[in-house]
């Protein structure tokens, strides 16, 4: 299988010498592959890919290290992004290496192609292994082609279809770039990467061939497998290039998730929640620290984050949590984790425990705009065999001395032990924070209207400005889809386009307009409903939806994939509310079933 490696190769066109990588004029000196690939972060993570193969160090040199080298030359010391996720010089190097690092982790769990013959999976492991990291490395190497403009010194413009670079260079990023257009644009570049002989070698494997075509072309939903592991990677890499400490926090990038998370809780603090009430309040401020409820302001951070189109939020409290404290905002508890417990004692004798999130108040405010300490007591609950901790007792109104970054009296970052956020084998806690939706199980159908069992308890109630309705929601819907916040046509995506309309998931679309808007769950639990069920059955009132000849509301879809096929419930739209274009067909997955299809049994 690796034979046509022994054929003679043409020789590296590598001749430049390392330079440093700023000239005198502000240039950007191009570096060899050697140089860039030396520092002691991609060296370690190289080793990692190697450990992760099954190769012996000369087919891994052929098989891996070529096209990485090919790689580093060609995108250089340029950023993956303008102000997200490794937007530094040589973020783009950075975040190639770790996707690979990161998919080739996940393929140890999976037998590829999954479904196929044991010895067919064994011939073909190490093609789909080497598949997995090719498509790594290309699943963003567009953005070096449509979303930047580099040029050289005297204002030539270089195209990576030229080759790498070869003289100091500047860049900027382009206004007019569109949206996801550089996943179409990788596959005009990807033969700089990989040679004609591993192209020739990967084309004998006709599955594995056509999810790299696809992969390539920015159609990953139609690359099974091998396009799910790469997104998940790639969520991996973001994850981790988007965590770090307090101090990152305040400097990171302008759209940095760290950077959102802090503005939602400023917002919140701001204009919504309600700090330092005589009893039920959603927070207390002390003089060292800041405690806010945890469900109020998780279910409120989650929901603000969503309706700004801000991706990569958990959809569970207990993922949220995890979250903050990997960002260094929430500070951990004795035990390390993020929940405190805590009771709350008033100065006319009040008392109730919560439990809290800890925040230093220097991250949402000034010196000039700390509102006054609360009047009362906020004191640890401690284990059974300590006793409690008083945290505070002032009583009058209390300045903060403390500003991050430099000033020692701040509130200590307190890591637990041995913790790191940035770990390269965190991938499995970033995996459960950052995925997607969850996948439907194939034997999934709709909750019954009537579901017996209780509506989930609802935190204390608050003033909303909007009014949950049905129209509410379907101006909330269409505006989701346009923005593309609410994705269409994707692996999990919430909504499908099918026989020239909108095929909406349930209960998938509407639990999300139920996380956007959490004060709904009070309303719906006034008629013994989940929120989800509430506004569910205010779109039905509508009427924009097609019933089934039987009368019933909900459609069921078949998905076929390329091994397996699976079954989605929702809604028909009698029209497509203009949500369907040239860029949005139908979906040539998804087959309405008529109701005899629907009771028929399942393909297997």
């Amino acid at each position: 299988m690796l034979s046509f490696f022994h054929r003679k190769r043409r020789p590296e066109t590598n001749s430049r010498c390392p330079a440093k990588p700023k000239t005198a004029s502000g240039l950007t000196e191009p570096q060899s592959a050697t140089t860039l690939l030396a520092t002691p972060r991609r060296q370690k993570l190289l080793e990692q890919i190697w450990q992760r193969t099954a190769v012996s160090r000369p087919q891994f040199q052929k098989l891996y290290q070529g096209p990485i080298h090919r790689y580093a030359e060609l995108v250089q010391l340029l950023p993956a992004s303008e102000s997200h996720h490794h937007a530094y010089p040589g973020g783009m190097l950075d975040h190639g290496l770790e996707v690979i690092a990161y998919v080739l982790k996940l393929r140890q769990s999976h037998l590829l192609p999954s479904g196929a013959q044991p010895e067919v999976q064994i011939a073909q492991a190490e093609a789909w292994t080497a598949a997995l990291a090719y498509a790594a490395l290309g699943h963003d190497l567009g953005k070096i082609a449509v979303d930047v403009h580099v040029e050289y010194a005297d204002g030539r413009t270089w195209h990576p279809w030229h080759g790498p670079l070869g003289s100091p260079y500047r860049l900027r990023y382009r206004k007019d770039r569109q949206y996801r257009l550089h996943g179409a644009a990788s596959g005009l570049l990807i033969q700089q990467i990989l040679s004609p002989e591993i192209l020739d070698w990967l084309s004998t494997f006709p599955e594995l061939w056509i999810s790299l075509i696809f992969h390539w072309a920015g159609q990953s939903e139609h690359a099974g497998e091998l396009g799910t592991l790469i997104t998940q990677a790639d969520q991996a890499s973001v994850a981790q290039a988007l965590g770090g400490d307090p101090m990152k926090a305040m400097s990171a990038p302008k759209h940095a998730l760290q950077r959102k998370l802090l503005e939602g809780l400023r917002h919140l603090l701001n204009s919504e929640l309600k700090l330092n009430q005589p009893q039920a309040s959603d927070g207390w401020l002390t003089q060292d620290a800041l405690w806010l409820v945890s469900k109020t302001v998780s279910d409120k951070l989650r929901a603000h984050l969503l309706s700004q189109g801000v991706e990569g939020i958990p959809e569970r409290n207990i993922a949220v949590f995890n979250v903050l404290q990997e960002h260094g905002i929430a500070l951990p508890s004795a035990d390390g984790k993020a929940i405190w417990k805590a009771t709350v004692t008033s100065e006319l004798g009040w008392s109730h425990s919560f439990t809290f999130l800890k925040l230093s108040p220097a991250l949402i405010w000034d010196d000039q705009a700390r509102p006054q300490a609360y009047a009362g007591t906020v004191v640890v609950d401690a284990p059974e065999h300590q006793s409690a901790t008083q945290i505070s007792l002032p009583k009058r109104a209390v300045t903060a001395t403390s500003k991050l970054p430099n000033s020692k009296c701040a509130s200590p970052m307190i890591k637990p032990p041995g913790s790191e956020p940035n770990a390269p084998d965190s991938l499995e806690l970033l995996m459960d924070l950052f995925g997607g939706p969850p996948s439907l199980p194939d034997d999934f159908d709709a909750i019954p209207m009537d579901d017996p069992r209780p509506p989930p308890e609802i935190p204390t109630p608050d003033v909303e400005p909007t009014q949950p309705s049905g129209e509410h929601f379907v101006a909330w819907f269409t505006q989701g889809v346009r923005s593309r916040r609410i994705m269409m046509n994707e692996t999990k995506a919430l909504v499908h386009t099918v026989q020239d309309t909108i095929f909406m998931v349930t209960p998938g679309v509407f639990q999300r307009y139920g996380q956007e808007h959490p004060h709904l769950a009070r309303i719906a639990k006034q008629e013994n409903q989940y929120d989800w069920q509430w506004i569910q059955k205010r779109f039905e009132e509508l009427k924009l939806h097609r019933k089934q000849p039987n009368g019933l509301n909900i459609w069921t879809c078949e998905v076929s994939g390329a091994r397996r096929t699976r079954r989605l419930h929702g809604y028909l739209l009698n029209e497509s509310m203009g949500l369907m274009n040239d860029l949005a067909l139908n979906n040539p997955h998804l087959k309405v079933l008529e109701p005899e299809q629907r009771n028929s049994p399942k393909p297997t």
